[in-house]
């Protein structure tokens, strides 16, 4: 009798540790954003390619007005269905900037796209955007945060009616063009995630490090892409970054979500060096645990 308690007991810890480790324990994963196939395939051929592509996990990159419309994301989610939409994306200048305008109207423009976008969100059951917000800062400064949070503020609030959480991207000719951006407005919006850019952050000057921990602790996913030594960006694992060595910084800085692939067209040459990059990737996320 007392073998079979103790068996009894065993098979309790084992489903404790099971169900703990599915709860609380969350890993980060990868994925493949449709923007790494803009101007190649449309949105729906994008999202079927990556499902095909062996990928769990996909960022959806609306490509025109017309795809930003609910009416669109309707029919594009049966395409996407078993994928995990971590997020949307759009053409950042096309609206967005208007969000921080004073104008009534102007704004009344920015908010009335937005709607739109967090519609063909829910429908592609989205609960991120990725957002980059102002165009032209470069590395201008920001000279009263307050009121920048507070334009931001009702954004991020509008989203949340829509059960997505607005992630600003530290994007160097936009809104977070730096480090330290991102802490001051979070300080005064605590609910603001964060979207690490790798690209971006080597383009604004600003070792990634940097913006890593301005984030710690906020990050909802991450833009993964790499450099060559001719300055050239490439997939990740074609390059010259440690990945193992980013992966790691972005475990400690307490990131546990979507790494995902994001390049441009013409970084690449056929589409399955996609499917390698991401295994190249998970071999890492496998390794360090």
């Amino acid at each position: 009798m007392w073998i079979i308690k103790i068996f009894a007991i065993f098979v309790i810890l084992l489903a404790i540790d099971f169900f703990y480790n599915i709860w609380y324990n969350k890993n980060m994963n990868t994925g493949i954003s449709t923007a790494c196939m803009f101007l190649r395939k449309s949105t729906e051929d994008a999202a079927a390619t990556i499902k095909e592509l062996g990928a769990d996990t996909a960022e959806v990159f609306f490509q025109t007005f017309y795809e930003y419309r609910p009416e669109f994301s309707k029919a594009l989610a049966p395409t996407v269905e078993g994928l995990n939409i971590n997020s949307v994306h759009v053409f950042s200048n096309s609206f967005e900037p208007n969000v921080f305008i004073p104008s009534r109207r102007t704004r009344g423009d920015g908010f009335y796209w937005l709607d739109q976008i967090m519609r063909s969100a829910q429908l592609l059951g989205c609960k991120r955007y990725t957002f980059h917000g102002q165009s032209g800062r470069h590395n201008a400064s920001h000279s009263d945060y307050g009121e920048l949070a507070a334009y931001l503020r009702s954004a991020v609030e509008f989203c949340a009616g829509y059960g997505v959480q607005l992630c600003l991207e530290n994007v160097f000719w936009s809104t977070y063009n730096r480090p330290g951006v991102f802490r001051e407005l979070k300080s005064r919006i605590p609910e603001l995630a964060g979207v690490f850019d790798i690209k971006q952050a080597r383009r604004s000057g600003y070792p990634y490090a940097m913006y890593i921990e301005d984030m710690s602790g906020a990050i909802s996913h991450v833009h993964l892409s790499d450099v060559d030594e001719n300055g050239k960006m490439c997939l990740p694992g074609k390059g010259l970054y440690d990945f193992e060595e980013i992966l790691k910084r972005l475990k400690g800085a307490g990131f546990d979500g979507s790494a995902i692939i994001e390049v441009y067209p013409d970084d690449y040459g056929d589409i399955s060096e996609l499917r390698q990059s991401l295994g190249f990737l998970n071999e890492i996320l496998y390794k360090i645990g």
